[in-house]
């Protein structure tokens, strides 16, 4: 299987952030989540993805073009939206489409038009008069249309009220449900990462800390309840990231679930209450706080 996009060992150094040692690929076809709070890293990332940053060590390949050597190349074929990019207030929708239509030979008017009314946007009306959703949707409209293969998502949904969030998220969902497209999607939000992605990557402080399938987060992570004096070492107990007591209850955030774990807990006098299924919010702050991976 082809990947859209390959990153190793890539290290990129600011004056205050170093975005270090990330090793990441994505197969084609797939939608990946970036979770990380702000100042994370994921920015960055994207920005060497979309050859906007250099990274100063490793090899980055998009598209299976060689980034910067061969990045005229991978950008006709990369899309790139980001909550900073500033439309022209003065000008239409229209205006914006034919611009980026004379810029893009793959620009599909056809599917702009179809774009359009999925996003209930209208196309001669002045970038002035849009709320902040509907140039979010503008910006991926525009981006869309040209059809390209790898779509890199910079917080499209920072900033929107929870309406215009889910206008956002639904249309979105709606054109990737219709379209096979290479997404990566950043956002501090782990409910619209949880939505969208088929595979979840958590960054922090500018290191990798765990990138897995969706599915594979959600079946192996659970938050056990038990009663009882038996308090576990984590050092002896790898599959359990948190530990937290309250008198005779205590609460385990573990990471590896198995039958057999709580086998072995119930051997330690351990008397399970209940072991339910995380959130990835919770998984994600949980493998924040125990400093290792997921």
């Amino acid at each position: 299987m082809s990947t859209a996009f390959a990153l190793s060992g890539v290290t990129k150094r600011y004056e205050n952030f170093a975005l270090r040692d990330i090793d990441l690929s994505m197969p084609e076809g797939q939608v990946m989540g970036l979770v990380g709070v702000n100042g994370a890293g994921k920015t960055t990332l994207l920005r060497i993805l979309g050859g906007l940053a250099l990274a100063d060590t490793g090899t980055v390949e998009v598209l299976g073009h060689d980034m910067p050597a061969q990045q005229v190349a991978a950008k006709s074929d990369l899309g790139f939206a980001t909550e900073d990019m500033r439309l022209f207030k003065t000008r239409t929708l229209r205006w914006h489409m034919d611009f980026v239509r004379s810029i893009y030979p793959g620009w599909d008017e056809v599917y702009a038009a179809d774009l359009l009314r999925r996003f209930d946007l209208r196309a001669e009306q002045r970038l002035a008069g849009f709320s902040h959703g509907q140039r979010v949707k503008a910006l991926l409209m525009l981006n869309f249309a040209r059809r390209p293969k790898l779509l890199l998502l910079d917080e499209p949904t920072t900033g929107l009220d929870p309406v215009a969030r889910d206008e956002v998220l639904e249309a979105l969902a709606d054109v990737l449900r219709d379209e096979a497209r290479s997404v990566l999607f950043s956002s501090h939000n782990t409910k619209d990462i949880e939505q969208m992605a088929d595979t979840i990557t958590f960054v922090h402080n500018g290191t990798l800390l765990a990138s897995r399938d969706k599915e594979s987060f959600l079946d192996d992570w659970r938050r056990v309840i038990c009663h009882g004096s038996w308090v576990p070492d984590k050092a002896a107990w790898p599959e359990i990231a948190a530990v937290r007591q309250n008198g005779s209850i205590v609460e385990l955030k573990v990471r590896q679930f198995s039958a057999g774990l709580l086998e072995r807990m119930q051997t330690q006098g351990a008397e399970i209450r209940s072991a339910d299924p995380m959130n990835l919010e919770d998984i994600f702050v949980t493998t924040v706080r125990a400093g290792g991976a997921a």
